[in-house]
């Protein structure tokens, strides 16, 4: 079963440039979408007539936020947001119940410029984990997404630079810290755990993306008694058509 999970920053956009060839070379069995952007009747695509089963959860807010999920494989059950109102306003959580796991999407709040959000970021991981280990107690949990924030200096191209901006300040790192202590499995990490130089995001400014100046923002985290199922884990570099670029597992089902 192959997951993939991407950032389009806006799916009418994406639409227009590659995502159809992407889906066409790439061949997900699911898909998780952050910052879709639209609500889903805003979106032309017949999706369903390809055969995909989908989930949408739009922010209240138009054009802001939201995310997707595209599943070939028929889900149990799918839930969006994680139950607490103060949280469920932008669209950032959407869950698929398969068999013998959940697949949780998430588009996890920037801390922003200057960290003027960094209280509501601290308070929103904390809430996040608290679910993930809530489904985690039925089932074992792979949940991926744009979680906003370099785990460590290998996960960025500048960290010196870096130290107390938004996606990598001690606060949102200790976040990710917090994931590992309770039990998930940064599953990229996992198989290449020192290489330096894999990023998913890329500022659009000053040709970061051609020089490789950039972040790993995206994330497959698996419950760790899942992980011998997982077979293999991968940043799609060269996936264009927004300033992140998919994240993708394979995961041996049955």
């Amino acid at each position: 079963m192959k997951l993939i999970s991407w950032n389009v920053n806006g799916i009418r956009a994406v639409l227009k440039k590659n995502f159809l060839e992407f889906l066409d070379e790439h061949q997900p069995d699911v898909l998780l979408l952050q910052e879709v952007k639209a609500e889903r009747d805003q979106v032309e695509e017949d999706f369903e007539a390809a055969g995909w089963n989908v989930f949408w959860n739009p922010a209240v807010k138009k054009g802001y936020s939201g995310v997707a999920a595209l599943s070939r494989t028929p889900v149990i059950s799918s839930t969006n947001g994680i139950g607490i109102e103060e949280h469920d306003q932008e669209g950032r959580v959407i869950t698929l119940e398969y068999d013998t796991f959940y697949v949780v999407g998430v588009y996890t709040p920037n801390a922003q410029n200057e960290l003027r959000r960094l209280d509501y970021r601290v308070s929103w991981n904390a809430a996040f984990l608290s679910y993930v280990k809530g489904l985690e107690r039925r089932k074992p949990v792979i949940f991926a997404g744009d979680l906003n924030v370099s785990h460590t200096e290998i996960d960025l191209a500048r960290p010196k630079q870096n130290r107390k901006n938004a996606g990598f300040s001690d606060e949102e790192r200790a976040g990710f810290d917090d994931i590992l202590a309770a039990g998930f499995v940064d599953a990229f990490r996992y198989f290449y755990p020192d290489e330096p130089g894999h990023y998913s995001w890329w500022s659009y400014r000053g040709g970061a993306r051609a020089k490789n100046v950039g972040w790993r923002l995206d994330y497959f985290c698996v419950t760790k008694s899942l992980m011998n199922r997982v077979k293999s884990a991968k940043i799609l570099s060269d996936v264009m058509g927004s300033d992140h670029c998919p994240v993708e597992v394979v995961i041996e089902i049955g």
